[in-house]
């Protein structure tokens, strides 16, 4: 007789409606961030996760980039892009503590508008994450970048699950953007190709790995 999947059954389950900011609290938001540019500066952007792989901007510089007081992690439901209503997934944002191994990009001053435009539909839609400019250390010398931190206080933020429950969540979920899986998978493979090591990601990218090949 077949057992029930007591690990898939016990997942937890956010409990909330997805909200959007409206073009006017994103574009507020941004012009907030951008208060102190005087618009013939080049400016940085961090990137942690998708941006890595994916910026969907162009930039005129890259360097490997270390971001102490946050690290990357898998703590915010995903209703839309990487999941549904009804099956959320998980995405990643930068979390209080630690350190992060990430990629900063220089935008030329004249493409700033625009590029910063782009970032803001992509990154804050929701408003999930705090607009931060921080420091980072790069081999040719520290940076201020822009980042964008967890906000703890979102309704969308999600911790304490168990490397299972991610397993069970990333497996399943499936969004306008494509399967969760793949996205867990090509940050790890960007990160990889980049030499950045992430243990936690590594080890819960094998086991989705093997999962996928056992047909589990």
């Amino acid at each position: 007789m077949t057992q029930p999947d007591t690990a898939a059954n016990a997942l937890p389950q956010p409990k909330f409606a997805a909200r959007f900011l409206t073009d006017e609290q994103r574009r507020a938001s941004m012009l907030a961030a951008l208060s102190h540019w005087q618009g013939d500066q080049d400016l940085w952007v961090y990137a942690y996760g998708s941006l890595i792989w994916n910026p969907e901007f162009d930039f005129q510089e890259q360097r490997l980039s270390t971001l102490r007081g946050h690290h990357r992690a898998l703590c915010l439901w995903s209703r839309v892009n990487r999941g549904t209503p009804e099956t959320p997934g998980l995405v990643f944002g930068l979390d209080r503590g630690g350190s992060c191994r990430g990629m900063s990009f220089r935008i030329r001053a004249n493409e700033v508008p625009d590029t910063f435009e782009t970032l803001w539909r992509r990154e804050m839609s929701t408003g999930a994450y705090h607009p931060r400019w921080l420091r980072c250390d790069t081999p040719s010398g520290p940076v201020k970048a822009l980042a964008f931190v967890m906000d703890r206080n979102n309704p969308g933020y999600v911790r304490g699950l168990d490397e299972t429950h991610m397993v069970q969540i990333i497996k399943r979920a499936h969004g306008s953007y494509g399967p969760c899986i793949d996205y867990v998978v090509q940050t790890h493979e960007a990160l990889s190709a980049a030499g950045i090591v992430d243990q936690r990601l590594a080890r819960l990218t094998e086991r989705l790995q093997e999962r996928m090949q056992s047909g589990a």
